[in-house]
């Protein structure tokens, strides 16, 4: 029965994950454009920031799109498909849990859950004009 479970909701991902990247393209957001030194700077400020993601994950998405429309550049790792970024996030953050933004500052590390919650601290740290 347990087999046949995760049969079921292995093919509704294989289903469903195109329909929700297409679906993403297609309503994304327009990018927040700047002039390029306060690009550069924003840049600047986003290098120490780290976004693990699922790439069909409905939460992940909704983060994607608000990095898009903030004009973010934030590296991105696959926690889905790659197993040294899933290490990562599980000995870092301590659980294996998407969206996470790991956030490095000179104080030390944090490590944020939540798709509201992270929009809530880039809402805060990158306001928009």
């Amino acid at each position: 029965m347990r087999s046949l479970l995760r049969f079921f909701f292995r093919t509704l991902r294989l289903v469903l994950g195109p329909l929700l990247l297409l679906g993403e393209w297609l309503a994304r957001p327009p990018r927040l454009v700047r002039t390029p030194a306060a690009q550069a700077r924003i840049d600047a400020e986003c290098a120490n920031l780290l976004l693990y993601q699922f790439s069909t994950c409905p939460f992940c998405i909704k983060v994607r799109q608000e990095l898009r429309r903030r004009g973010l550049t934030i590296e991105r790792r696959d926690a889905q498909h790659s197993p040294a970024d899933r290490a990562a996030l599980a000995a870092g953050g301590g659980r294996i849990k998407v969206p996470c933004l790991k956030i490095s500052t000179p104080e030390g590390t944090q490590w944020l859950y939540e798709s509201t919650h992270i929009i809530a601290w880039l809402a805060q740290r990158f306001p928009t004009p």
